[in-house]
């Protein structure tokens, strides 16, 4: 997850890393659905029903084109809202040694909200990078995506954070 402004060291290092990668993989990316299922196989989650985080959702898609371009003809975003409940193996995101620093959030994080878009795949994570970058690298790429360096670098280094990238540094495809 990219929390600050890029510098040109980061998109130095983006474009090496897209260099060393583009011929070595393949579209993957997964859908909103999957996603969900993901967060919700693995995850203790509580629905939200909440217009406004809804609309945070739909509206980030809708308002970004590449979010938005990625959206089939006709189709509009279909929101999911959620928090991640600190149990079972959501713990471990907000045990203090994973915990991001409270200035990103504007304090201390007491509960992590997450929306997915089931339409798009897109989705937003407040509260928790380790968990952006989780699904990150779970949710993989597009040919689209394949041709962002930014994309591609966000992408290996969520592999590589999870230890998903295999010892030839291909993405271990099944999760």
């Amino acid at each position: 997850m990219v929390t600050c402004e890029p510098t040109k060291e980061m998109l130095d290092e983006w474009k090496h890393i897209w260099l060393q990668y583009r011929d070595r993989l393949s579209p993957n990316r997964k859908s909103g659905m999957e996603l969900v299922d993901y967060l919700q196989n693995n995850y203790v989650l509580t629905e939200i029903s909440d217009r406004r985080a809804a609309e945070a959702v739909f509206y980030n898609v809708m308002r970004n084109p590449p979010f938005a371009e990625k959206l089939p003809f006709g189709a509009e975003p279909v929101p999911r809202t959620f928090y991640l409940e600190n149990r079972g193996k959501g713990r471990r995101f907000y045990q203090p040694e994973n915990k991001d620093p409270y200035d990103l959030w504007g304090g201390d994080v007491t509960r992590i909200f997450v929306g997915v878009d089931q339409t798009t795949g897109y989705y937003m994570v407040e509260g928790s990078a380790m968990l952006w970058d989780e699904l990150c690298a779970f949710r993989g790429l597009d040919e689209r995506d394949l041709n962002n360096y930014a994309c591609v670098a966000q992408y290996i280094n969520s592999l590589r954070r999870f230890g998903w990238l295999n010892p030839n540094n291909r993405p271990i495809s099944a999760r």
